[in-house]
């Protein structure tokens, strides 16, 4: 393909997924991740993946999205703001803002499966498949290779732009495209998010112990919280957002505008009390297609009942 072709293609791409409600795009030539072998190799090593066992498979398949999805030319990497500002009252529970509404899987799959059908019908015969966490693929990685910000000291993906509270899903894509660049690093001397981590999981610039994490305690992990994590939890009954809250790029983080990402009635207004006395009835009213249902009613009684003792 032509330098003028892949050009057009790209600002296409662009503009359609805007259209959808994605704040950015970029696109990376689909090659192997060599610098990432080592680092995924020793982070595994370290145990740092816990009880998530899934990550241990198709490690070459993380690596190379060609093997993968054979005939992939190029990865398309895409950022949907998820930002809630409004918050419970301090006399409440806190789950991640990402789990207020509706599920991201089934929202931007949904969105990606519309754009590949517009792909199709403007050009023809592309091929490909999209993920959502769906997949062994190093998202944050192909991100910031094409462009879209860096992998932060909380390993997040950063933007100068918009911080850090985005979605990030992906194209596999047999087409070619105009290529972005990498950006610089911009987390400089900045260790707020080491310092500020309940549980210590950052256990040094650039490398997170997943299985030191609040969020794996309170969604991975399928069995006891350990004893020694009490008192650490700081209110989080589902994730963690503890790490972007104390990001100071997140100043420039703006509210999403996804109607489908709005907490459901009610939810806001929890009290501690209202956590604690929580039925199934009412977890099915806040949370039906929320992604707390990968925890399940039992496994937010468990976190509900360690954070409060009760």
């Amino acid at each position: 393909m032509d330098t003028n072709q892949a050009r057009k293609r790209t600002r296409w791409l662009e503009q359609k997924a805007k259209e959808l409600g994605f704040v950015s795009v970029g696109v990376s030539r689909a090659e192997e991740l060599t610098e990432e072998a080592p680092r995924l190799e020793a982070w595994l090593n370290g145990n740092m993946h816990g009880e998530m066992k899934y990550m241990e498979g198709h490690f070459d398949k993380r690596l190379d999205p060609r093997k993968l999805v054979p005939g992939t030319k190029s990865v398309v990497s895409l950022l949907f703001n998820y930002h809630n500002p409004d918050k419970a009252s301090d006399d409440s529970l806190r789950i991640s803002q990402y789990a207020y509404g509706t599920d991201y899987h089934f929202v931007l799959k949904r969105k990606l499966k519309e754009l590949l059908k517009m792909m199709k019908e403007e050009w023809g015969d592309v091929d490909g498949r999209v993920f959502v966490d769906s997949a062994p693929v190093l998202e944050r990685v192909w991100a910031a290779k094409s462009g879209l910000g860096w992998v932060g000291k909380n390993s997040l993906l950063i933007s100068k732009k918009r911080g850090s509270y985005f979605f990030t899903a992906e194209m596999m894509l047999d087409v070619e495209f105009e290529y972005a660049a990498p950006v610089a690093d911009h987390c400089g001397t900045c260790t707020n998010c080491i310092d500020a981590c309940p549980t210590g999981a950052i256990v040094k610039p650039y490398v997170v112990d997943g299985s030191k994490c609040i969020s794996y305690f309170t969604i991975e992990l399928k069995g006891a919280i350990p004893e020694p994590m009490a008192g650490k939890m700081d209110n989080w009954a589902f994730g963690c957002d503890v790490c972007q809250e104390v990001c100071p790029w997140n100043r420039h983080s703006e509210k999403h505008n996804e109607p489908e990402f709005e907490p459901k009635e009610g939810m806001l207004e929890m009290k501690k009390s209202d956590w604690i006395d929580l039925t199934h009835e009412v977890f099915q009213k806040h949370f039906k297609e929320s992604p707390v249902m990968r925890t399940g009613f039992d496994g937010l009684k468990r976190n509900i009942k360690f954070v409060t003792g009760k």
